[in-house]
């Protein structure tokens, strides 16, 4: 078909092939239905089929966990022991001037399993205490250590010999250990 327009009038040339063709394609088309484009939409989760929810058991994994054994082993009481070793200063029987200061050193070693601390003491057991504190403080040492312990005495002033005893005390007040002593003569050098 061929249409030419002008301005008076409008004239058709028919070719019967083509009008049938033009006429089915125009049917066709219009009776199509129009395409729209379908926006991408990700899947959904079908509807729940009740209104309560429901909840799925998780399995649960057991597994055995090796355990070790401590057995605690509570140390049982400690023992406590002094043992003499030497005396660093002030042999035995040594003459020493009437009311002179006496420094006198012992060397001991803490022969126990306990150790010393602040709580143990000297305490004077016998003799004369030649002026000391009759409790002094017991030189801190761990259990096999060796110590120094260390009392400053004054020399009475009558003439003769004198002995002073002392022994070690726990924090219980029990003594333990060897004596520890000083045997001095007060009198006039020569």
């Amino acid at each position: 078909m061929t249409l030419w327009f002008n301005q008076d009038m409008l004239r058709i040339k028919l070719r019967p092939g083509l009008l049938l063709f033009s006429l089915a394609f125009a049917f066709l088309q219009a009776c199509a239905p129009q395409v729209t484009p379908t926006p991408f939409r990700p899947p959904t989760q079908p509807p729940p089929t009740s209104i309560l929810p429901t909840t799925t058991s998780v399995p649960q994994l057991f597994t055995t966990v090796p355990t070790e054994t401590v057995t605690a082993t509570v140390p049982g009481p400690c023992t406590d022991n002094l043992s003499f070793l030497s005396d660093i200063t002030i042999d035995d029987g040594t003459t020493v001037s009437p009311g002179s200061a006496i420094d006198k050193q012992w060397l001991v070693q803490n022969s126990g399993s306990c150790n010393w601390d602040s709580t143990y003491r000297l305490r004077w057991i016998g003799g004369d205490p030649l002026g000391a504190n009759t409790e002094q403080l017991l030189y801190p040492a761990r259990a096999g250590a060796q110590a120094t312990l260390r009392i400053e005495f004054t020399a009475p002033f009558t003439e003769g010999p004198y002995e002073s005893a002392w022994q070690a005390v726990d924090s219980n007040g029990n003594v333990f250990g060897d004596l520890i002593f000083i045997k001095i003569v007060v009198g006039f050098l020569q």
